[in-house]
Protein backbone atom coordinates (compact mmCIF):
# COMPACT_ATOMS: atom_id res chain seq x y z
CA UNK A 1 0.00 0.00 0.00
CA UNK A 2 2.87 2.42 -0.51
CA UNK A 3 4.68 4.11 1.68
CA UNK A 4 2.63 4.69 4.35
CA UNK A 5 1.02 2.11 6.50
CA UNK A 6 -2.28 1.36 6.38
CA UNK A 7 -4.93 2.54 8.61
CA UNK A 8 -8.02 -0.18 9.58
CA UNK A 9 -11.24 1.75 10.86
CA UNK A 10 -12.97 -0.60 12.40
CA UNK A 11 -17.43 0.11 11.98
CA UNK A 12 -19.86 -2.41 14.33
CA UNK A 13 -23.40 -2.51 13.99
CA UNK A 14 -26.15 -1.92 15.86
CA UNK A 15 -25.43 -2.26 19.65
CA UNK A 16 -21.67 -2.04 18.94
CA UNK A 17 -19.61 -5.09 19.09
CA UNK A 18 -18.57 -6.65 22.20
CA UNK A 19 -15.28 -7.21 23.57
CA UNK A 20 -15.71 -11.30 22.47
CA UNK A 21 -17.26 -10.32 19.10
CA UNK A 22 -14.40 -10.58 15.83
CA UNK A 23 -14.22 -7.03 15.12
CA UNK A 24 -12.74 -6.49 18.29
CA UNK A 25 -10.22 -9.28 18.00
CA UNK A 26 -9.30 -7.71 15.02
CA UNK A 27 -8.94 -3.97 15.64
CA UNK A 28 -6.42 -5.75 18.82
CA UNK A 29 -4.64 -7.89 16.19
CA UNK A 30 -4.58 -5.82 13.33
CA UNK A 31 -1.56 -2.83 13.04
CA UNK A 32 -3.17 0.69 13.43
CA UNK A 33 -6.36 -0.54 13.98
CA UNK A 34 -9.18 1.65 15.41
CA UNK A 35 -12.93 1.67 16.41
CA UNK A 36 -15.15 4.55 14.63
CA UNK A 37 -17.03 5.12 17.70
CA UNK A 38 -20.77 5.84 17.82
CA UNK A 39 -22.19 7.99 20.50
CA UNK A 40 -25.27 5.60 20.67
CA UNK A 41 -25.21 2.30 19.68
CA UNK A 42 -28.77 1.35 20.73
CA UNK A 43 -30.46 4.36 19.25
CA UNK A 44 -28.78 4.54 15.90
CA UNK A 45 -28.89 7.89 14.04
CA UNK A 46 -27.98 7.57 10.32
CA UNK A 47 -26.85 11.08 9.77
CA UNK A 48 -24.45 10.83 12.70
CA UNK A 49 -22.92 7.60 11.87
CA UNK A 50 -22.01 8.92 8.55
CA UNK A 51 -20.49 12.10 10.18
CA UNK A 52 -18.79 10.25 12.86
CA UNK A 53 -17.47 8.12 9.79
CA UNK A 54 -16.68 10.98 7.81
CA UNK A 55 -14.37 12.60 11.05
CA UNK A 56 -12.24 9.58 11.40
CA UNK A 57 -11.29 9.49 8.11
CA UNK A 58 -10.91 12.74 7.71
CA UNK A 59 -8.60 12.43 10.93
CA UNK A 60 -5.42 11.15 9.75
CA UNK A 61 -3.76 11.26 6.34
CA UNK A 62 -3.28 7.50 6.07
CA UNK A 63 -4.59 5.17 3.52
CA UNK A 64 -7.44 3.52 4.87
CA UNK A 65 -9.44 0.53 4.62
CA UNK A 66 -12.64 0.33 6.18
CA UNK A 67 -13.88 -3.26 8.02
CA UNK A 68 -17.73 -3.25 8.46
CA UNK A 69 -20.02 -5.40 10.14
CA UNK A 70 -23.73 -5.09 9.96
CA UNK A 71 -25.10 -1.66 10.18
CA UNK A 72 -21.86 -0.59 9.92
CA UNK A 73 -21.86 -1.96 6.30
CA UNK A 74 -25.11 0.44 5.21
CA UNK A 75 -22.97 3.63 7.04
CA UNK A 76 -20.25 2.59 5.14
CA UNK A 77 -22.62 2.64 1.99
CA UNK A 78 -24.37 5.79 2.81
CA UNK A 79 -21.08 7.92 3.61
CA UNK A 80 -19.16 7.00 0.19
CA UNK A 81 -22.16 7.82 -1.64
CA UNK A 82 -21.52 11.51 -0.74
CA UNK A 83 -19.31 13.79 -1.98
CA UNK A 84 -16.29 13.87 0.51
CA UNK A 85 -12.61 15.42 0.55
CA UNK A 86 -11.45 12.39 2.79
CA UNK A 87 -13.10 9.70 0.10
CA UNK A 88 -9.83 9.45 -1.71
CA UNK A 89 -8.12 7.80 1.83
CA UNK A 90 -10.20 4.83 1.44
CA UNK A 91 -8.80 2.41 -0.53
CA UNK A 92 -11.43 -0.40 0.05
CA UNK A 93 -13.62 -1.79 2.55
CA UNK A 94 -14.77 -5.31 4.06
CA UNK A 95 -18.35 -5.83 4.50
CA UNK A 96 -19.38 -8.25 6.93
CA UNK A 97 -22.85 -9.60 6.79
CA UNK A 98 -24.54 -6.27 5.90
CA UNK A 99 -27.93 -5.36 7.33
CA UNK A 100 -30.88 -4.92 5.22
CA UNK A 101 -32.69 -2.54 6.91
CA UNK A 102 -35.32 -2.47 4.11
CA UNK A 103 -36.67 -5.67 4.72
CA UNK A 104 -39.85 -6.81 6.38
CA UNK A 105 -39.83 -7.25 10.31
CA UNK A 106 -36.54 -4.93 10.45
CA UNK A 107 -36.19 -3.52 13.72
CA UNK A 108 -37.79 0.18 13.93
CA UNK A 109 -35.07 1.51 15.17
CA UNK A 110 -32.70 1.01 12.11
CA UNK A 111 -35.11 2.22 9.60
CA UNK A 112 -33.81 5.38 9.99
CA UNK A 113 -31.18 3.93 7.50
CA UNK A 114 -33.36 3.11 4.62
CA UNK A 115 -33.23 3.49 1.48
CA UNK A 116 -29.61 1.83 1.10
CA UNK A 117 -27.38 3.05 -1.22
CA UNK A 118 -27.44 1.28 -4.37
CA UNK A 119 -24.73 2.74 -6.93
CA UNK A 120 -21.05 1.61 -7.23
CA UNK A 121 -19.17 2.27 -4.37
CA UNK A 122 -15.67 4.45 -5.15
CA UNK A 123 -13.73 2.04 -4.41
CA UNK A 124 -12.77 -2.04 -4.26
CA UNK A 125 -15.28 -4.05 -1.90
CA UNK A 126 -15.62 -7.22 -0.50
CA UNK A 127 -18.99 -8.42 0.67
CA UNK A 128 -18.95 -11.68 2.86
CA UNK A 129 -22.68 -12.74 4.19
CA UNK A 130 -24.28 -16.31 5.05
CA UNK A 131 -27.18 -18.20 3.70
CA UNK A 132 -28.49 -18.23 7.47
CA UNK A 133 -27.87 -14.36 8.32
CA UNK A 134 -31.50 -12.96 10.35
CA UNK A 135 -30.41 -9.44 9.16
CA UNK A 136 -30.24 -10.05 5.05
CA UNK A 137 -30.88 -13.07 2.89
CA UNK A 138 -27.89 -14.34 1.07
CA UNK A 139 -30.00 -13.46 -2.29
CA UNK A 140 -30.46 -9.87 -0.76
CA UNK A 141 -27.15 -9.79 0.17
CA UNK A 142 -25.71 -10.46 -3.45
CA UNK A 143 -27.86 -7.62 -4.88
CA UNK A 144 -26.04 -5.37 -2.99
CA UNK A 145 -22.83 -6.89 -3.73
CA UNK A 146 -23.85 -6.14 -7.38
CA UNK A 147 -25.00 -2.79 -6.93
CA UNK A 148 -21.75 -1.74 -4.57
CA UNK A 149 -19.54 -3.20 -6.93
CA UNK A 150 -18.20 -5.65 -5.14
CA UNK A 151 -16.90 -9.20 -4.90
CA UNK A 152 -18.93 -11.47 -2.86
CA UNK A 153 -18.45 -14.80 -1.03
CA UNK A 154 -21.96 -16.25 0.64
CA UNK A 155 -20.82 -18.38 4.07
CA UNK A 156 -22.39 -21.25 4.75
CA UNK A 157 -24.24 -21.64 8.24
CA UNK A 158 -22.91 -18.63 9.26
CA UNK A 159 -25.99 -17.33 10.70
CA UNK A 160 -24.98 -12.55 11.54
CA UNK A 161 -20.99 -13.89 11.35
CA UNK A 162 -21.11 -12.16 14.97
CA UNK A 163 -20.89 -14.07 19.25
CA UNK A 164 -23.86 -15.31 18.64
CA UNK A 165 -23.46 -17.07 15.59
CA UNK A 166 -19.69 -18.07 17.09
CA UNK A 167 -17.60 -16.12 15.79
CA UNK A 168 -15.51 -14.67 18.44
CA UNK A 169 -12.31 -14.47 16.74
CA UNK A 170 -12.95 -15.63 13.56
CA UNK A 171 -9.38 -16.36 12.03
CA UNK A 172 -10.98 -17.23 8.63
CA UNK A 173 -11.82 -14.16 8.14
CA UNK A 174 -8.69 -12.82 7.70
CA UNK A 175 -8.59 -14.74 4.39
CA UNK A 176 -11.55 -12.36 3.07
CA UNK A 177 -9.24 -8.78 4.11
CA UNK A 178 -6.00 -10.53 2.19
CA UNK A 179 -8.17 -11.27 -0.68
CA UNK A 180 -9.31 -7.34 -0.71
CA UNK A 181 -6.18 -6.22 0.08
CA UNK A 182 -4.26 -7.87 -2.55
CA UNK A 183 -6.78 -6.40 -5.09
CA UNK A 184 -5.75 -2.86 -4.19
CA UNK A 185 -2.40 -3.66 -4.74
CA UNK A 186 -3.11 -5.29 -8.12
CA UNK A 187 -5.24 -1.20 -8.53
CA UNK A 188 -1.84 0.73 -7.86
CA UNK A 189 0.10 -1.29 -9.65
CA UNK A 190 -1.80 -1.17 -13.05
CA UNK A 191 -2.10 2.68 -11.93
CA UNK A 192 1.89 3.20 -11.79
Amino acid sequence: MGSQAVRYLILPGWQGSSDAHWQSHWQRSLPNAARVEQADWDQPDAQAWVAELERQVAAEDAPTILIAHSLGCVTVARWATRATRSLPRVRGALLVAPADVERPGCPDVLRGFAPIPRQPLPFPVQVVGSDNDPASSAGRTLQLAREWGAQAAILSGAGHINVKSGHHRWEQGFAHLYRLQNRIEQMQRRRA
